[in-house]
C-alpha cells in the first residue's frame, strides 16, 4: 500500500514538473515573440522597427550586395521586427545629399565613400593620398589603429557613429583621349572626381582638370563628352558600363576606395540594447564577407576588362608607380600643412621606410 502511494506521488511530481517546464517554455516563447515577432507580415510599419539604408551604387557591386545581405540577415534574426529597407542607385539621395539626410534623421544608415566625408571631417582625406597603400589590408590596419580611432571619434562628435568599414579595392584611371602611362600623359584632360581637396590637388599636380560630380551623373557626362575621364574601382566601372564609353584604362591602383557604414548617433542611442547587439554582430559577419566579395569581384572584373577587347589597357609596373609617387609628393605636403603631419607619418609607406 505504501509503495502504491509512493508511486502515485512520483507520477504527480513528474506531471507537475512537466507542466512547469511547459509553462516556462510558453512564457519564454511569448517573451521572445514580443521582442521579435515571428511573422513580420502581420506587423504594420508602425509596429516594426524600420531602418532606411541609402547608398548610391548598383545592387550588384560589393557595397550593394553587402547592404542587401545585411538587410536579409537582420530580418531573419529578429523575426522581421527590425526591417532594414535598402535604397540603392541614389534612389533616395545623391552623393552630396546623403550625409545631410543622415544627420537630419531622414535615413538611418548610409555607406558613403570615405572621400565624401571631407566636408564633415576633412582629416579623413588622408585615405585619398596617392599611392599611400599597396594592399587593402594596410588600409584596415591603419583605420583600426590610433589615427583611425581618432578619425572615428571626430565623426561621433558630429552626430554620426561608424558601424563598419567596407571595401571596394583600388581605383584606376579611364579616359577617351590617350593611353596614360606617365604623370605628364594626364596634362589637359578633364576628370570627374569625388568631393575631396586632396583628390583635386592630385589631378592639378599632374596638369589635369578635376571636377566634382555625383557618381550617378558620370555616365551621361562621359557620354556627352563633358569630361574626358574618371577614376574608379573596376566593380564601379563595370557595373555602370563606363568602360564602353572610354577608349583607355590604366590599371594604376593609385588610390583606395572604401566606405564607412554610418548610422545617425541619436537614432543608434535610442535603439534597445538587444537590437544594437544584433546589428553589430550581423555587421561584423557581413563585413568579413563583403571584404572577400570585393576582392573576388575586382579580380573577376579585371579579367572581364582584359577579355572584352573594348578598351586599351595600360599597366603600371613598380618603376612607373615610383615615378608617380615622386611627382605627387607635393600633395602630401599640402595635406600636412592643412591637417597635420601625424596623420601622414602613420601611413604604411612611411612606417615601412623607417623599418
Amino acid at each position: 500500500m505504501t509503495n502504491l502511494l509512493q508511486s502515485r506521488l512520483n507520477v504527480r511530481k513528474r506531471t507537475l514538473t512537466v507542466c512547469v517546464l511547459i509553462c516556462l517554455i510558453l512564457i519564454l516563447d511569448a517573451c521572445a515573440s514580443e521582442q521579435y515577432p515571428e511573422d513580420h507580415e502581420q506587423l504594420s510599419e508602425e509596429e516594426r522597427l524600420v531602418i532606411r539604408f541609402s547608398h548610391v551604387v548598383g545592387e550588384e557591386t560589393p557595397k550593394g550586395l553587402a547592404a542587401r545581405r545585411f538587410a536579409e540577415l537582420i530580418k531573419e534574426r529578429t523575426g522581421g521586427y527590425v526591417e532594414v529597407q535598402v535604397f540603392s542607385n541614389s534612389y533616395l539621395y545623391k552623393d552630396g545629399e546623403e550625409i545631410d539626410a543622415l544627420l537630419q534623421g531622414d535615413v538611418q544608415i548610409i555607406a558613403p565613400a570615405i572621400s565624401k566625408l571631407s566636408e564633415l571631417v576633412p582629416e579623413w582625406q588622408v585615405l585619398d593620398l596617392p599611392f599611400a597603400f599597396d594592399q587593402v589590408e594596410e588600409v584596415f590596419d591603419y583605420v583600426q589603429g590610433p589615427v583611425g580611432q581618432e578619425l572615428f571619434a571626430r565623426l561621433e562628435a558630429k552626430g554620426i557613429k561608424t558601424l563598419a568599414v567596407w571595401d571596394n579595392g583600388f581605383k584606376h584611371i579611364t579616359n577617351s583621349q590617350r593611353p596614360i602611362q606617365a604623370p605628364e600623359d594626364m596634362a589637359g584632360l578633364r576628370f570627374r572626381i569625388m568631393p575631396s581637396e586632396v583628390l583635386y590637388q592630385q589631378f592639378r599636380q599632374i596638369g589635369a582638370e578635376a571636377e566634382n560630380y555625383a557618381f550617378n551623373e558620370v555616365f551621361q557626362l562621359l557620354e556627352h563628352e563633358h569630361i574626358d575621364g574618371q577614376e574608379n574601382t573596376l566593380s564601379n566601372i563595370i557595373s555602370r558600363n563606363l568602360h564602353y564609353l572610354q577608349n583607355y584604362i590604366t590599371i594604376s591602383n593609385h588610390g583606395y576606395l572604401g566606405y564607412l557604414v554610418l548610422i545617425n548617433r541619436a537614432f543608434w542611442e535610442g535603439l534597445p540594447e538587444e537590437v544594437q547587439d544584433v546589428i553589430l554582430t550581423t555587421l561584423e559577419e557581413v563585413t568579413e564577407w563583403q571584404h572577400q566579395v570585393a576582392k573576388e569581384m575586382n579580380e573577376q572584373n579585371l579579367q572581364e576588362i582584359e577579355a572584352c577587347q573594348c578598351i586599351q589597357i595600360t599597366y603600371l609596373d613598380e618603376e612607373d608607380r615610383e615615378l608617380w609617387r615622386q611627382h605627387l609628393q607635393p600633395v602630401y605636403q599640402y595635406y600636412e600643412d592643412k591637417y597635420g603631419k601625424q596623420y601622414v607619418v602613420s601611413l604604411p609607406r612611411f612606417k615601412n621606410a623607417d623599418q
